[in-house]
């Protein structure tokens, strides 16, 4: 009672403020991109936009989502939950017959915005007048929790909360006529593409040429996508409300690549996140653990609105903010194929536990392997080409348990489950992921129904027929339906 009391007190003390005093919250989130930026240590390219924004705010280094995958992660930073706690953790999930709904009290954080007077927006960039941005929300919802598309459509002196969502990584396409697009943008807008010399590839991918190529393209989207935050920042300069706006930039989860989106390594994991605004310390650096769901309740409490009891998200920027000592993340099903993955890091070690040790790391799926980069690697397997480490990519099975030392091996190559000095380390965070299942009520414990995945399939499976035809495509996928239902007879 007294907590609810404080709210409510709270709630109308926020309300006196005037609206030219509540600060603007603009939220810049692209695709599938890792922290390949300058200020991040990228040496192959220049990112001055992205830069500046972290030398005139915060800088975390070691933030990591919930989620490595874009539907999956969304429905969470949105409500501020881990997907798992509110049964958004199957990728686009909800979209057949049978709908997820939201635990009842959970609000979107733009309604939340909507109700404390604010003006809300979701838009890409450059926006389109009258049509919204990318949202990918795996429950219902309604659309009425954002205003518009555009800032510029709130009322004199009514303080705004803007989404801006961009392709980011997925600017580089998936094969050689994405990777010449976005070069020849490149070359456009800065008078040169990222040179093929200049690529350091991780350990674990092979130097085939398509995954230079596609790396490079890579590293053009980043500065492409650093360039359109020069134009948001620039715009708010323009309109004369830079100072008292919030900026927070922050991707939707690492590359996709093989081991990066729809995996726990921080290739998956870990994401750039850049805060710069009113009541932001200038050259800030923050190297605690923070989760992505963490934006929901920051951007709640540098509005001045109450963060509710129910969130799981924290505000990372409050003065009486206890750092966490470990971020925890989960992988269930992506489009037609299943699995089920968690994971706990903390700043030196990552534990990750693989529910279903008996399927392949690259188990079949239609997205990914579509990629030239997929198809490079399985070339370079079948020649015999890929060494020891690089074969971790394409191991026929996977152990039980991973553990590895991220502050020694930041790569995460050498898993030490099995090594004997680590027993304690293991059990400790094995421990942690335990709890973690329990008290936040996971709900990947207990697998999808064969219904609701029917459920699922069907619409995924009509964006192939129609107008839109592609029959290898839709016998890939049906291909894959049934292996993965023959798997789960099996007991694989």
């Amino acid at each position: 009672m007294k907590s609810l009391l404080l709210q409510v007190l709270a709630f109308a003390l926020s309300s006196f403020i005037l609206a030219g005093d509540r600060p603007n919250i603009v939220w810049i989130i692209p695709d599938d991109m890792s922290a390949n930026f300058s200020c991040y240590g990228e040496t192959a390219i220049s990112t001055p936009n992205v830069d500046k924004l972290a030398a005139d705010g915060i800088k975390f280094t070691n933030a990591y989502v919930t989620a490595p995958v874009c539907s999956t992660c969304r429905s969470a930073f949105i409500t501020g939950m881990y997907q798992t706690s509110i049964g958004a953790h199957h990728h686009r999930s909800g979209r057949g017959e049978m709908k997820i709904h939201l635990p009842e009290g959970i609000s979107l954080v733009p309604k939340l915005f909507q109700d404390a007077g604010y003006h809300t927006s979701i838009s890409g960039w450059p926006g389109r007048k009258g049509k919204l941005g990318k949202t990918d929300y795996n429950f219902e919802w309604d659309k009425s929790v954002y205003d518009s598309s555009d800032w510029a459509d709130r009322k004199e002196g009514q303080p705004f909360f803007a989404q801006i969502q961009t392709p980011g990584g997925k600017l580089r396409g998936k094969d050689e006529s994405g990777w010449e697009k976005i070069a020849t943008a490149a070359e456009a807008e800065f008078g040169s593409r990222t040179p093929l010399e200049s690529v350091t590839l991780p350990p674990y991918y092979p130097k085939h040429p398509d995954i230079v190529r596609d790396w490079a393209a890579y590293l053009d989207s980043v500065r492409m996508t650093d360039a359109m935050v020069g134009e948001v920042l620039a715009c708010l300069e323009e309109e004369g409300i830079r100072e008292n706006t919030l900026v927070l930039f922050m991707t939707d989860h690492g590359i996709s690549h093989a081991r990066g989106k729809q995996f726990m390594y921080d290739e998956g994991l870990h994401v750039p996140l850049v805060i710069s605004g009113p009541g932001i310390k200038a050259g800030t650096v923050r190297d605690d653990v923070v989760e992505h769901i963490d934006i929901a309740a920051l951007s709640l409490g540098a509005a001045g609105i109450p963060i509710p009891e129910y969130m799981q998200a924290r505000d990372i920027l409050a003065s009486d903010y206890e750092p966490r000592d470990a971020v925890f993340a989960a992988r269930d099903r992506c489009d037609e194929t299943v699995d089920h993955i968690r994971s706990v890091r903390t700043s030196q070690f990552k534990y990750i536990r693989n529910f279903l040790p008996e399927r392949p790391y690259l188990q079949p799926c239609a997205y990914k392997d579509a990629k030239s980069i997929l198809q490079a690697i399985r070339e370079y397997e079948d020649a015999g080409k890929l060494n020891e480490v690089q074969q971790l990519v394409v191991r026929k099975t996977r152990p039980a348990e991973e553990l590895y030392d991220v502050a020694a091996d930041p790569h995460e190559i050498v898993n030490l489950a099995s090594d004997p000095k680590y027993a304690d380390q293991l059990k400790t965070l094995r421990t942690r992921l335990d709890q973690w299942m329990e008290e936040t009520g996971d709900l990947g414990r207990t697998p999808e129904t064969e219904a609701r995945y029917d459920s699922d399939m069907a619409p995924y499976l009509n964006k192939f027929t129609g107008a839109k035809a592609d029959p290898v495509a839709l016998k890939t996928i049906e291909d894959n339906i049934a292996l993965m239902k023959k798997w789960a007879a099996e007991g694989k």
